[in-house]
Parts: structure tokens; C-alpha cells; sequence
């Protein structure tokens, strides 16, 4: 077999980066669970009318088929990897509504597909990590505000650098842009949150050909502009001397938000009016969250307000839901170096091999180590014992554990620091902070 081609868009993380990632996702999902989100994993694919009935993502969705199947005679009922965990889970929501107790808060760490072109940060396929609230029929605006909070404290939890979250409300634009009179305010929704991709000379053009005047783009651009730490962006907004009842709806959700994120968490949150979020499910509060240093690469969790997603027929289910994109903010911190594990395998210990005949006493060794949930392995070979030693510390292990010869006490030596002592089986334990690779950042 020839040397194969990697393909782009699919990580495929080394063992320490991929130690990593699980240290990550744990401490992102012992979080979540602090906070009383249960568990849930949902199907990988979803039909296709499911997958394309909200927002811009038809060129992204990949169809799922058999290699055997006639296109001609391909069902209506067409399957598609799932490109979010929200619209799965809305779907699930429906499906198990009598079965759920409201309101009903879950989340889920999966991985989704989605068919854009791969860049740094960004893939086909990668995992993301979603908490989401929803209720039946309507949903407490408080969730809006605690979300963001229960974000702030898994992002504080990890080793990377300090995150922002910025917060708008899509009620404030599209409520600025009814009060403009402009026509289509969902179209220029969508045109806006291409601002920080092309730039404002561009999403003016763009503007311009949905009929907007020169004064209306000027006041769209301007009202993108504004940005503040603080409740401070509603004279801001007044300023721009438009009055609409969403607008002032907008407003209102959005100063709450911020005020309560600037009571329990100061620094964490910055309303933003330019976000907007490209999905057409979103209704109100939108979330995009920037990595300092890395604010050139966009947002790496981000969510929304959404009321009639999951709904059919009488039933509606409204939720306000965040996503951490897991695989987007390792790529772009693997891709610095900033991040690196104390520790290329999860052994804590090897088991040096003085000759094959004593290979099972070394194993005894080891079970009695690994009973007490102390990674251990014995040496792959009976070679000197120097040898042996350099083979744990190209790997990071930092013990070896010597048998003893002709009756006499086996030893442990820390090869970080030279000590050795002697040691039972049945009762050393290496401290806490060497029981599992530990991952700073850089």
C-alpha cells in the first residue's frame, strides 16, 4: 500500500494532542453537569427537508446514500450528516416531549460535518459541545443570561487564554431595520454577518442591491459599529434617532443579558451589534464568543434564541442554546503550540524488565499497581536498564519501578528528579498530580 494522501478538513489528532482534547471535553462536561444539564447523544444523521428547512446551509450538508443506490429511484425521505447538534436536538425534543420534564436542560458533545472549505481552525468534521434550555410553549428569559455565565465558567476551567463573549440580539436589528423601512430586514441579517468576512465597503454594496439608500447602508453600518462593555450601547443606539416596538423589545433583553453577565461574571461579556448569526432559527439573544490573540479567526462558541424550531402543529417548544467548537479552538491553539500535556501516554509507571524469565513477576507488579488505578506497563524488552530508563523518558513516564533481586525490596525511582526508594506494590502510589498527564497552557 502506497503512502496515502491526508485528507483535508478531517483532524486526526496525535496521542497527546488527543489526551488533550479529552482533558478538555472533561472539564467542559463536568461543568455542564454542575450546572444540572443531563446527558444526550442523538442520531449522527437527520432527513434532509429537516437539515435544509432553516438558514443558508444546503452547499454545506453532506448526503448520506449506499455507493449501490440508483439516483433515479432515491426517496424523498433523503438522509444528511447532521451540520449542528440543535437541529437534531429539536427534533428530539418533538419526538420524546411526553417522556421529558420541562424545562428540560441537556447537553450533548458530539461530532457534526459540515462541506466548506477547510482553513485553520475550521473543518468538514469536528466536535462541538452544546448546552441548550428549552420549555414548553415559552421559555423564561433568564436562560438568555445564564447560559453565557455557565460558558465563561467552563472556559475558566481550561488552560487557554481569556475568552469574550459577545452578545447581540437579532430583535435589535431587525427591529433598527423595520424602523429604516427596509423591506427584507432577515436578508440584511444575513448580509451584515458577512461584515467581519468582507468588510463594511462590500456589505454596503450588497445593501445597495436590496434596495436600500445611501442614508439607510450609512445607518445599518453604523448601528454595526457599536460596540460596549456595558448598557452604555443603548444611547448608542438612540442616537441613531430610530424608534420601533422590537427594537425596543431588543433592547431590553439585551441590556438584561449584559447586566446580569457584568454582576456574576465583570469582563465576561460584550454586546456586540454587528453579530447577527447566519441560521435563520434564531430569534432574539445571539452569542459569539472571541479567544484573545486569536480574535482574527472568528468565534469559537456560539448560539442563540430560538422559539419556533422545535414546534408542530399546537406544540412549540422555545430554547436558547450555546456551542462550544471544540475541534475549531484546539486546532487554532495546537496550531501556536499553546497548549502541551506533561506526558505523551497515560503510564504513570514502567515496570523495568531485568531478564524474560522474570517477566511475570513484572506483570504481577504491574496488576497490583493498575488495581489501585495506577497506569502501569511492563518494559517491551529485557534490554540494561539505562535503556530503559531513556525509554520512559522519551514518553514523559516519570517512574520506573525496579524488582528487587535475590530477596531484596523493589524501588521506584522519579527519573525527573533521581530519587528512588524503596516500595510495595500493594501500597505506593505516585502523588496525585503525576496519577494522570496533567495539560497546561503555554
Amino acid at each position: 500500500m502506497s503512502k496515502p494522501t491526508p485528507l483535508s478538513g478531517f483532524p486526526e489528532w496525535l496521542p497527546a494532542q488527543r489526551m488533550i482534547e479529552q482533558n478538555v471535553v472533561e472539564r467542559i462536561r463536568s461543568t455542564f453537569e454542575l450546572y444540572g444539564f443531563a446527558p444526550l447523544e442523538t442520531r449522527a444523521v437527520e432527513p434532509m427537508d429537516q437539515l435544509l428547512r432553516k438558514g443558508e446551509t444546503s452547499k454545506e450538508v453532506y448526503v448520506l446514500r449506499r455507493l449501490q443506490e440508483d439516483p433515479a429511484n432515491q426517496k424523498d425521505d433523503a438522509l444528511g450528516l447532521h451540520f449542528d447538534l440543535t437541529v437534531p436536538f429539536a427534533r428530539f425534543v418533538l419526538e420524546n416531549s411526553g417522556k421529558l420534564q420541562f424545562p428540560f436542560r441537556r447537553y450533548q458533545i458530539q461530532k457534526v460535518w459540515r462541506g466548506e472549505r477547510p482553513q485553520e481552525g475550521r473543518y468538514r468534521e469536528f466536535l462541538q459541545a452544546d448546552i441548550d434550555v428549552v420549555d414548553r410553549d415559552s421559555l423564561p428569559f433568564h436562560y438568555d443570561a445564564e447560559l453565557p455565565l455557565v460558558i465563561g465558567d467552563a472556559f475558566r476551567s481550561l488552560p487557554i487564554p481569556p475568552a469574550t463573549i459577545l452578545v447581540n440580539n437579532r430583535k435589535v436589528c431587525e427591529g433598527f431595520y423595520r424602523g429604516l423601512g427596509l423591506e427584507d430586514p432577515d436578508e440584511v441579517l444575513r448580509t451584515v454577518d458577512k461584515l467581519d468576512k468582507i468588510g463594511p465597503a462590500k456589505v454596503g454594496e450588497l445593501l445597495a442591491t436590496l434596495g436600500a439608500s445611501a442614508a439607510q447602508v450609512d445607518a445599518v453600518l453604523r448601528l454595526a459599529q457599536i460596540s460596549t462593555a456595558d448598557a452604555s450601547f443603548v444611547d448608542e443606539v438612540r442616537k441613531l434617532g430610530v424608534d420601533n416596538d422590537l427594537l425596543n423589545e431588543g433592547l431590553g433583553e439585551l441590556v438584561a443579558v449584559v447586566d446580569a453577565a457584568n454582576e456574576h461574571a465583570p469582563g465576561l461579556i460584550r454586546a456586540e451589534l454587528k453579530i447577527a448569526r447566519g441560521l435563520d432559527y434564531y430569534t432574539g439573544t445571539v452569542y459569539e464568543t472571541q479567544l484573545q490573540g486569536y480574535e482574527r479567526h472568528g468565534s469559537i462558541c456560539s448560539g442563540g434564541r430560538y422559539e419556533n424550531l422545535a414546534s408542530s402543529g399546537n406544540e412549540r417548544f422555545p430554547g436558547v442554546g450555546i456551542s462550544i467548537g471544540v475541534s475549531r479552538m484546539l486546532g487554532l491553539l495546537f496550531g501556536q503550540s499553546a497548549l502541551t500535556v506533561s506526558r505523551s501516554v497515560p503510564t504513570a509507571v514502567v515496570v523495568a524488565l531485568p531478564s524474560e524469565e522474570l517477566r511475570g513477576r513484572c506483570d504481577a507488579v504491574a496488576r497490583s499497581l493498575r488495581s489501585r488505578r495506577i497506569s502501569t506497563e511492563v518494559a517491551p524488552s529485557a534490554a540494561k536498564f539505562g535503556k530503559q530508563i531513556r525509554f520512559a523518558e522519551r514518553r514523559g513516564i516519570p517512574y520506573v519501578w525496579f524488582p528487587g533481586a535475590d530477596g531484596e525490596p523493589d524501588t521506584v525511582k522519579d527519573i525527573r528528579s533521581g530519587e528512588q526508594v524503596e516500595a510495595d506494590a500493594a501500597t505506593w502510589a505516585p502523588p496525585a498530580e503525576d496519577f494522570v498527564p496533567s495539560v497546561q497552557g503555554v
